[in-house]
């Protein structure tokens, strides 16, 4: 089951929730009840200490000094 967080559109409180399948139609805020709720983008989580992962867009080069 994917954790999800949102937002109340009505009392604007943040919160996270277990969401079974796809279907979002049954959360509602656990501060006011509302169903007037928003998915947020979130991040995802990385195992490990942040400071030794290094994120690359392209491979490092090899410099051994050939051409």
């Amino acid at each position: 089951m994917p954790l999800y967080e949102f937002v109340c559109q009505e009392c604007g409180a943040p919160f996270e929730t277990l969401v079974m399948g796809f279907s979002t139609d049954h959360v509602t805020c656990p501060k006011c009840n509302s169903k007037d709720i928003k998915k947020q983008v979130s991040s995802f989580a990385v195992k490990g200490n942040a400071s030794n992962t290094v994120l690359r867009s392209s491979p490092p080069s090899c410099n051994t000094g050939s051409t």
